[in-house]
């Protein structure tokens, strides 16, 4: 019945944001904050590292909102919620940069304001800081 009013092929796979392209676990978490490079687009700070294992997505990301800058959950949350969508919108150049380069390569965000911003501003910083990313990776 969706497919009579909605053509599935048509929609775009590479918009979404799976669990696949989730950094999880200890060891990748330690790794990527203790080797990884980073710098300041604020208010985030976005620490990379290349990956030595293979991946089954090119790019992971890890989202981080610090419970010392935002006390409620609930800020927290919708700050993570924010920047985990100005991702998915804006991955598509970072990932065919990694994929050409037959790369695979973990990303830590982390939000440094101790106040909630609005979408329009995570958006541009994200931009930003994933744009100086792709020229930092050559």
């Amino acid at each position: 019945m969706l497919r009579e009013h909605f053509d599935m092929d048509s929609v775009s796979t590479d918009r979404h944001f799976s669990k696949d392209e989730r950094l999880c676990g200890e060891i990748r978490t330690t790794k990527l904050f203790a080797n990884g490079k980073g710098f300041i687009v604020y208010p985030l700070r976005i620490v990379y590292r290349l990956s030595d294992l293979p991946e089954k997505a090119p790019v992971r990301i890890l989202v981080s909102v610090p419970k010392k800058k935002l006390k409620r959950a609930v800020e927290r949350n919708r700050i993570k919620r924010l920047i985990r969508e100005a991702y998915r919108l804006n991955k598509h150049q970072l990932i065919e940069k990694v994929a050409e380069k037959g790369m695979h390569l973990h990303v830590g965000i982390v939000y440094l304001d101790d106040k909630c911003c609005e979408f329009p501003v995570v958006e541009e910083k994200l931009k930003t800081g994933l744009n100086k990313l792709i020229a930092g990776l050559g």
